[in-house]
C-alpha cells in the first residue's frame, strides 16, 4: 500500500483509545485498549509490515469521508457509475460519570474489551457493489509475530506475547498469510456489520452483532455525540469549525482520569525525511490547561472537572519534590517516565526515520507551564467550580517556589535540544502564573504569601522590559542577547502584559508579520537563526496562525483578523481537522489531530467573534 496524506484521514474514539481510518476505508493505525498502549495498526508507521484494517469498494472508482452531523461517527463512501457504497465507523461510548457530573474515576484494571471495540458497518446505497475486507494486525509496534484461528462468527488473533483481537461478521471469512479476508456483494438497503474487539480477561467468546444490532449501536453513538454538542454555549459566526474542533478535543480527553492528551498518534513527522518525529500520546500540563480555557469558554464544565481533579493530583505531588514541583507532561494516568525508545525496525512515515515512542522531554524545564496552569485555574475557579482549600495550598507552594526560581533558563515552551536559554516567553508565563495567583487570592480571600509573590512578579516584567527587548530590531526577542524572533512573543499581548497599543507591542507584531509569516502561515521561530539542536525544518506551526489571530483581534485590527482566521480555516482537513503543523504546499505534518491547534481554533474565533459584534476588541479573557 502506498501511503496517503495524513489530511487524508478521519479520527473515531471512545475516550479510552482511538484509531486513523482513512478515507479509502483502511484504519491505518489503533492502539489498543488505551491510547498510550502498543499500536496493533500502525500501517501509517510502515506501509509494508506496520498492520491495517481495511473495507473497501473493489471496483469504486471515488471514495470521500464526511462525519456523520454533530457527531464523531466517520462515514466512508465508496462509488462507480453504477454502484454505491458506505463504511460507517465508530466506537461505542461507555462513559461514566460521577455525581458531580464529571467524567468518572475507576480502577483501570476493571476495564473490559467493551471499552476497546471498534464497529464498522457496511451498507449498499445504489445497485450491488463488490466489497472486500482485509484485517491484519501487527502486535506491539509490528515487533509481535501472531497466529490466526476460526472462531464463532469470526477469527481470533493471538500475538506470542498473549494479547488476543476478535473480528467477527456475518459472512464466511477467510484466513490468508495472517490476514483474515472476506469478500461480498451489498445491494441497495443491505448491511454488514464487522466488529473488532480486544478480548481481554472478561470475555472468553467474540462479540458478533446482527445488522439490526449494529444500528441501533450506531443510534446509540449519535445520541452520545449530539446531546455532548448540544451542551454547547457558542452560537457565533463559526459554530461549526468550533464543534468540530471541540469534538476532536473530547476524543481527546482520557475519560477515567480527565487527563487531555496532546494527539493521539507516534512520529508523525514535522519535516518529511527528517528527524523531527516524536509521541504525543501523553498529557502536557500546558495543552491540558489551555484545552480546559476552551472547553470552558463552550459551556463544557464537566470536563474541565474531571481534569481539574487529575490536576489535583499532580499539584499534590509537588510537596514530595520542590526542586521541581511540576513536570512539563505526564502519562494518562499520572506516569512521571515516560522512556523515549527508537523503533528500528519501523520505516516511519514516508521513510521518515526515526520512528520515537515514549518521550524524553518529560523531565526537561520549561518555566512556561506554570503560567498556563495558572490561567486555567484561575477561569475554573472563576466561571467553572471554586477550587479547594488544599489544592490551593499546593498551588501557593508552587507559586512560593515559581518567585524563587523564575531566574533560571530553561528548555522554553518548544522543548528545544540545543541548550537552556532565557526564553522571554517563558518569563512572561512565570509573571503570568504570579499575576494570576495573586488575583486569586484576593478573590477567595486565600493565605498567601503576598510580599513574596508581588516583588517576584514586579521583578519579572522589570527584566522582561529590559533584557528582552532589543533596541535595534525595535521587538522583543526570542531569548535574553538574541536577535531573532518568536511566535510565542504573542503572549505578550494574548494574556494581557502589554496594551495592543504598547509602542514595544505593536513593533514586535509587526516584525512576527514580516519574518515568520508566509501566505497567512506563522512559524514558530527560524531553526537556521535560532538553532534548536535539531537537524533540519519544519512546517509552521499552525497554532501560532490562530495565536497571530486572537493578536490582530486584540490590536484592533479586525478585518485582518478575520481575513487570517478564514483563510486559515482553509488549510484544514476534508473532514475539518488539523495536525500539528502545515507544509509549504498546503499538506500537514506532524502528529493528527492535535489538540494545541484545536484550542487555539476555539479561542481565536470566541474572541474575534465577539470583537466583531461589539465593534472592539474587549479583553478576550471571560
Amino acid at each position: 500500500m502506498a501511503y496517503k496524506r495524513i489530511e487524508d484521514y478521519g479520527l473515531i474514539g471512545n475516550m479510552h483509545t482511538a484509531a486513523l481510518v482513512a478515507n479509502d476505508g483502511s484504519i491505518d493505525w489503533l492502539c489498543l485498549p488505551f491510547f498510550d498502549s502498543p499500536a496493533v495498526f500502525n500501517s501509517i508507521l510502515d506501509d509494508e509490515k506496520g498492520g491495517s484494517f481495511s473495507i473497501t469498494g473493489i471496483d469504486s472508482v471515488d471514495h470521500r469521508q464526511i462525519y456523520f452531523p454533530e457527531t464523531n461517527v466517520l462515514i466512508t463512501r465508496f462509488g462507480s457509475d453504477d454502484s454505491a457504497a458506505q463504511v460507517t465507523d465508530f466506537m461505542p461510548v461507555h462513559e461514566q460519570h460521577d455525581e458531580a457530573g464529571g467524567p468518572g474515576q475507576f480502577e483501570y484494571d476493571n476495564l473490559t474489551g467493551e471499552e476497546a471495540r471498534v464497529v464498522r458497518l457496511a451498507q449498499g446505497v445504489l445497485g450491488e457493489t463488490k466489497m472486500r475486507m482485509e484485517c491484519k494486525p501487527a502486535f506491539d509496534f509490528a515487533s509481535t509475530s501472531h497466529r490466526v484461528e476460526k472462531a464463532e462468527g469470526g477469527v481470533i488473533f493471538t500475538s506470542d506475547s498473549g494479547e488476543r483481537l476478535s473480528l467477527t461478521a456475518p459472512c464466511e471469512i477467510k484466513i490468508e498469510n495472517g490476514s483474515a479476508v472476506a469478500e461480498f456483494t451489498l445491494s441497495y438497503g443491505e448491511s454488514m456489520p464487522f466488529v473488532l474487539e480486544r478480548m481481554g480477561l472478561a470475555i472468553d467468546t467474540p462479540t458478533s452483532f446482527t445488522a439490526d444490532e449494529a444500528e441501533g449501536l450506531f443510534r446509540h453513538t449519535v445520541d452520545f455525540w449530539r446531546d455532548w454538542v448540544a451542551k454547547c454555549t457558542y452560537q457565533g459566526r463559526w459554530r461549526e469549525d468550533v464543534i468540530r474542533s471541540l469534538l476532536a478535543l473530547k476524543l481527546l480527553t482520557f475519560s477515567p482520569t480527565g487527563a487531555i492528551i496532546a494527539a493521539p498518534t507516534a512520529s508523525l513527522p514535522e519535516e518529511i525525511g527528517g528527524e523531527r518525529n516524536w509521541d504525543y500520546r501523553y498529557c502536557w500540563i500546558r495543552d491540558a490547561a489551555l484545552t480546559i480555557d476552551a472547553f470552558m469558554r463552550m459551556g463544557y464544565v464537566d470536563e474541565a472537572r474531571g481534569f481539574m481533579r487529575w490536576l489535583g493530583d499532580r499539584t499534590r505531588e509537588a510537596h514530595d519534590d520542590l526542586d521541581r514541583p511540576l513536570q512539563i507532561m505526564y502519562g494518562i494516568r499520572g506516569e512521571h517516565v515516560l522512556e523515549e525508545k527508537i523503533l528500528g525496525h519501523l520505516s516511519g512515515y514516508r521513510n521518515s526515520g526515526p520512528v520515537r515512542i515514549g518521550n524524553g522531554a518529560y523531565d526537561t524545564f520549561q518555566l512556561d507551564i506554570y503560567g498556563e496552569l495558572m490561567e486555567s485555574v484561575y477561569i475554573y475557579n472563576r466561571h467553572g467550580w471554586p477550587i479547594s482549600y488544599d489544592m490551593w495550598i499546593s498551588l501557593s507552594k508552587i507559586l512560593d517556589w515559581v518567585s524563587n526560581n523564575w531566574q533560571e533558563p530553561d528548555e522554553g515552551i518548544w522543548e528545544t535540544r540545543g541548550g537552556r536559554q532565557h526564553f522571554v516567553h517563558s518569563k512572561l508565563m512565570a509573571w503570568n502564573a504570579l499575576a494570576k495567583g495573586l488575583k486569586l487570592a484576593d478573590e477567595r480571600s486565600f493565605p498567601a504569601n503576598r510580599e513574596l509573590w508581588i516583588t517576584a512578579r514586579d521583578s519579572i516584567l522589570r527584566e522582561i522590559m529590559d533584557k528582552g527587548w532589543n533596541e535595534e530590531l525595535q521587538s522583543f526577542t526570542q531569548f535574553y542577547g538574541s536577535n531573532v524572533v518568536d511566535a510565542a512573543l504573542l503572549q505578550l499581548l494574548n494574556i494581557g502584559a502589554l496594551s495592543p497599543r504598547d509602542p514595544r507591542m505593536m513593533s514586535t507584531l509587526k516584525r512576527i508579520e514580516e519574518t515568520l509569516t508566509r501566505d497567512s502561515l506563522v512559524y514558530r521561530y527560524d531553526p537556521e537563526k535560532s538553532p534548536d539542536g535539531l537537524e533540519g525544518r519544519e512546517g509552521t506551526f499552525t497554532m501560532c496562525t490562530f495565536w497571530l489571530v486572537e493578536a490582530l483581534t486584540r490590536s484592533g485590527r479586525l478585518e485582518s483578523a478575520r481575513f487570517l482566521f478564514e483563510r486559515m480555516l482553509g488549510y484544514a482537513s476534508p473532514l475539518g481537522l488539523f495536525a500539528e503543523e502545515t507544509g509549504p504546499t498546503g499538506d500537514m505534518l506532524g502528529n493528527f489531530p492535535q489538540a494545541f491547534t484545536h484550542l487555539a481554533l476555539i479561542n481565536s474565533a470566541f474572541i474575534l467573534d465577539r470583537a466583531i459584534n461589539r465593534g472592539s476588541t474587549g479583553d478576550g479573557r471571560s
